[in-house]
């Protein structure tokens, strides 16, 4: 698969088989992340990878107890209020894997290396023919104290890009994509 193949075939994955991802296919995943461009060369992503399915509910429930709590003043969390509340929904869409990518010390450059690093790392996915989903409903509980000691991450730093991985029970069908708004074209 080229790059543009990869870029239009990759897709939010929400319904995943429970076969765990390899660690040499992980690996795989992590290096093409660090290929990713970064300010200064810094390089500050740092990755937590979790397999543990217990451990991975715990951390569901907690973020839809900690979304549900502050509800009303998110609109995302309004709008899936109802799924939020099912006990079996599990926002990480029952993947076998959670890479976690962090900042040991947040900076706007920082994120945004991060941000791209986890593009990266979905681009190889794939490629290799997994799905991936950034989980946006998880950077509440993710950036816990107590949770962000978990993953080894330091209290100055922060969880930026939750991304699960696994191998699709079915992929989603393409989602129309607007032409590019271009505000200005600027040329001699």
């Amino acid at each position: 698969m080229n790059v543009m193949q990869a870029i239009t075939a990759r897709r939010a994955v929400r319904d995943y088989l429970h076969h765990p991802v390899e660690p040499d296919v992980i690996q795989m995943l992590l290096h093409a992340a660090v290929q990713a461009p970064s300010a200064r060369n810094r390089q500050p992503w740092r990755f937590a990878i979790v397999q543990d399915a217990e451990c991975l509910k715990r951390y569901s429930d907690a973020a839809k107890a900690l979304l549900l709590a502050d509800g009303d003043r998110n609109p995302k969390v309004l709008a899936y209020r109802d799924l939020l509340t099912q006990p079996q929904f599990n926002i990480f869409y029952n993947a076998s894997t959670l890479i976690v990518i962090g900042v040991e010390e947040r900076s706007p450059y920082a994120e945004a290396d991060a941000w791209l690093a986890a593009q990266n790392l979905m681009l190889a996915a794939c490629d290799a023919d997994l799905g991936t989903c950034c989980i946006g409903f998880a950077l509440g509980v993710l950036n816990l104290p107590e949770v962000k000691q978990e993953l080894h991450l330091p209290p100055g730093g922060a969880v930026v890009a939750p991304i699960i991985v696994g191998y699709p029970r079915t992929m989603p069908a393409p989602v129309p994509r607007a032409e590019p708004q271009v505000m200005a074209w600027i040329r001699p």
